[in-house]
């Protein structure tokens, strides 16, 4: 199949296709008489691997080691594992930080008088200004 083929059977754009394969992420393509990209079922498989690695948020290089991983039947499935739990303590610190902007946008947000007046208890904020006392 051709690279928008493929691209449409894995969910990956052709561009972030290219790409991925400019960086080594994945093998480059077969290459027609005219240099045309193709792809086989294999490949498609691969790039589904990638994106399902990516929609969990996995990195480039991270999605490289599953990759390897994946590859290597002889694998001990407790580095699959380690990787995993890694990358779930980085998502939970990034939860927990979400959160607490969350808390303080919400909080602000609800200081804001959203009025015609120049105040804004938000951009003080973000300015790292204090709030005026109330007088």
């Amino acid at each position: 199949m051709n690279i928008g083929e493929a691209a449409a059977a894995s969910g990956i754009s052709a561009k972030m296709l290219r790409y991925y394969e400019r960086i080594g992420l994945i093998g480059p393509a077969q290459r027609t008489e005219s240099g045309y990209r193709v792809y086989g079922d294999d490949d498609v498989h691969t790039l589904r691997f990638v994106r399902r690695a990516r929609g969990l948020g996995f990195s480039i290089e991270e999605t490289a080691g599953l990759l390897a991983l994946w590859r290597d039947k002889t694998r001990a499935s407790a580095d699959v594992k380690a990787m995993a739990l890694r990358h779930m303590r980085e998502l939970e610190a990034k939860i927990t930080e979400l959160e607490a902007m969350h808390r303080t946008l919400k909080h602000l947000a609800g200081h804001c008088h959203g009025d015609k007046r120049p105040d804004c208890p938000i951009l003080d904020d973000i300015a790292g200004l204090r709030p005026k006392a109330d007088a």
